[in-house]
């Protein structure tokens, strides 16, 4: 299990890779395709779209073919649209291709999240997104590379769609690995019992939605809108409020590396709470602080950010039970990626009528609802048994 576990943290290094690619170089692609900067979130759309549906359907389709082989093809898919997008040369074949790249990331997403659940223990899965943090920080340094030089955003979406086909030729040849493992489990990955439109009904999955829509809203508008947010408000200059906000995404993979050794004394509930904490402490210290020192509110930000996601994602099978985990994960993970991408614009659609001071309000409202549907889904679950629960590594 131990090389499938690495092939895991590449996977997700993977994952992560695409996702800032877009932001970075759309300045310039938008000018390539002679459309208007702020027609970005049309694309975004498109992508998670894709993503929302994959995640919903990727119970049945991993039941099918195997967790190794969902994330390979899915993988493959990733790969393709990028390169199709390199290859586009209008902001509808962009769209185009937006939609496929949204598929295979979230089959990739919600198979790999469930089965490390599954599989490993909590130290694992916040291991995991740490990962994925290094492939989303990397992304960004690769495209901007490209842009420096000759090569261009196409150059840079090549890179990254041919990093993605090395990985899938891994993948493949791994599959045996990822059979050995799922036939050892009694099924306990694929043989869900419940349909997906009555496990939305099982008592505290609509909780456990609510939450993940909350804090994907607060995640996404803090990167989103935080360099306005000191712009606008705090009078910083572009760049320098740039680099405070880079402090929250660096406070996430930091986060995530460090909450890896906690969890072996603290239990994911108790982990998700501490960290609901240090971020309503960075909430505050944005408010509070000067412009020299607000940076730390945003470093806050993420530290506290950092096992939520993770913690929530691996209570799933001891909530739910494991036959109806896969189920389960794919709900909120399509819940998270509506919340993170939806939820933002709406916000700046009222900022714009309001202003961007209340930026940091708004976060302390997506905070106090996860908080309080938290721990409301800790009273509605009842732990149920994990089937091989001390065979998680």
């Amino acid at each position: 299990m131990a090389v499938l576990l690495a092939i895991i943290y590449v996977s997700f290094v993977s994952l992560g890779l695409p996702d800032g690619l877009l932001g970075s170089a759309w300045p310039v692609m938008s000018g390539d395709f002679g459309v208007p900067v702020a027609i970005a979130g049309v694309v975004s759309m498109f992508v998670a779209g894709g993503t929302i549906v994959s995640s919903l359907c990727s119970s049945s389709v991993i039941r099918r073919y195997g967790t190794g082989m969902v994330t390979a093809v899915s993988t493959l898919l990733t790969a393709l649209a990028m390169m199709g997008i390199a290859l586009s040369d209008s902001f509808v074949l962009l769209c185009l291709f937006a939609l496929p790249l949204g598929l295979g990331a979230g089959s990739v997403d919600t198979a790999l999240n469930n089965f490390v659940a599954l599989h490993y223990k909590a130290h694992h899965m916040n291991w995991l997104h740490c990962f994925w943090g290094l492939g989303a920080s990397a992304g960004p340094l690769i495209m901007s590379l490209y842009l420096a030089g000759k090569g261009g955003w196409k150059l840079g979406y090549w890179t990254v769609g041919g990093i993605q086909a090395l990985l899938v030729a891994g993948l493949f040849a791994a599959l045996p690995l990822w059979r050995k493992a799922e036939s050892g489990c009694n099924g306990e990955s694929g043989a869900e019992k419940t349909p997906i439109f009555t496990a939305i009904k099982t008592r505290g999955v609509k909780s456990a939605m609510l939450c993940f829509f909350a804090y994907c809203a607060l995640e996404s508008a803090t990167g989103l809108w935080g360099s306005s947010y000191l712009v606008g408000v705090r009078g910083l200059s572009p760049d320098v409020a740039a680099q405070w906000v880079s402090l929250f995404y660096i406070g996430i993979t930091a986060g995530r590396f460090i909450a890896g050794f906690i969890s072996f004394k603290l239990s994911n509930i108790l982990m998700i709470r501490l960290g609901a904490a240090l971020l309503l402490g960075g909430l505050l210290a944005v408010l509070i602080l000067g412009n020299d020192t607000v940076q730390i509110g945003f470093a806050m930000i993420g530290l506290g950010c950092a096992p939520i996601f993770p913690g929530m994602i691996h209570e799933t099978p001891v909530r739910f039970g494991s036959a109806d985990s896969q189920k389960v994960v794919g709900l909120q993970m399509a819940s998270a990626y509506a919340g993170g991408t939806f939820i933002p614009p709406l916000f700046g659609a009222v900022a714009g009528l309001f202003g961007i001071w209340l930026f940091p309000f708004y976060l302390l409202a997506m905070l106090a609802l996860f908080a309080a549907v938290f721990e409301n889904l800790n009273r509605l679950t009842v732990k149920r048994p994990v089937i091989n629960a001390e065979s998680r590594q």
